[in-house]
């Protein structure tokens, strides 16, 4: 949190079909629906979030991801993030407070991938789902589906990894936890796994020549018996499964993907390592993707690779 940003704050994911996307997200995963608003956007939440809201669905003819947006500490902090950006020739836009619900102003910039990102500072809060923050209950009994806890990152694919790793560690103070180098004498970084906290990740991104591809978001949950039951809820329901349960070399998570109706990837996952300021980052050769994306077959699934939205 060098510069003040904190953590993930919403992503708004374009869906084909608003009624079949709230049920993916809400009676299959376990998202809560918190509002709407007048360009048919629809507003969810984890359950132990705080804020509002951290995915917003957005009515569309195409899949994929609007923008990714981080909350930082204050709006003094984002006045001096705005002033980073432009003082390293990102060109920014100001969106006004009340654009999204209940949301305050947010300074909106694209990397290098093509990516949209956002950050804001002020953003209504509403606490933990269904528990009081005194003397709070251990989880609300009236969760639906896989139960997520909270919204946790997004990976993306498009061009120029290593300027946009350079644009987030060094002008928004993210910490570079896991990297993919060419294996070569080059080391070309390929891959970056990026945090602004103890997290494993909190954005991440894949050399890719298209721009502005969306490969999935992912949410967390506690015990890789949850990324089980969420495997059988994914069968019972008939979604398309894209891979797993398996685990990943890669972050140590326990994972599984799938799509939402719409053909937007979705993970849930469990566990994960822990980063600090002062740890290496690990580091993955390209020739040993198969093991660091599957860490059990070590083979890659050519889906996961090249299906993006």
């Amino acid at each position: 949190m060098k510069y003040g940003v904190m953590r993930p704050g919403h992503v708004q994911i374009r869906v084909l079909d608003m009624d079949e996307a709230v049920k993916h997200y809400c009676d299959l995963m376990g998202l809560i629906e918190m509002d709407r608003d007048d360009q048919g956007r629809v507003y969810l939440k984890a359950w132990t979030e705080v804020d509002k809201y951290s995915v917003i669905l957005s009515p569309s003819d195409s899949a994929g991801m609007d923008f990714m947006s981080f909350k930082v500490v204050s709006e003094e902090a984002l006045d001096r993030l705005r002033g980073r950006l432009l003082e390293h020739a990102v060109e920014i836009e100001e969106i006004p407070a009340g654009e999204l619900k209940d949301c305050g102003r947010r300074i909106r910039f694209k990397a290098p991938t093509g990516h949209t990102f956002e950050l804001f500072a002020s953003k209504a809060q509403t606490g933990k789902w269904g528990v009081s923050n005194t003397n709070p209950e251990a989880w609300p009994r009236d969760l639906k589906g896989m139960a997520v806890v909270r919204y946790d990152h997004c990976l993306l694919y498009g061009p120029d990894v290593p300027a946009t790793t350079k644009l987030f560690t060094e002008v928004l103070g993210f910490e570079l936890a896991e990297r993919v180098i060419a294996p070569d004498e080059s080391e070309t970084l390929i891959g970056s796994f990026m945090s602004v906290g103890m997290k494993a990740h909190d954005i991440a991104f894949i050399e890719n020549p298209q721009p502005n591809q969306f490969h999935h978001s992912s949410y967390f949950l506690e015990t890789w018996e949850d990324v089980l039951k969420a495997a059988d809820l994914i069968s019972m329901t008939d979604t398309p499964i894209d891979i797993g349960p398996t685990r990943h070399g890669l972050t140590n998570g326990r994972t599984i993907y799938f799509f939402d109706p719409s053909g937007n990837r979705t993970e849930v996952f469990a566990g994960g390592n822990y980063t600090y300021p002062d740890h290496e980052p690990i580091t993955w050769t390209a020739d040993q993707l198969g093991k660091a994306i599957f860490y059990h077959d070590r083979e890659l699934n050519e889906r996961f690779l090249t299906v993006t939205t």
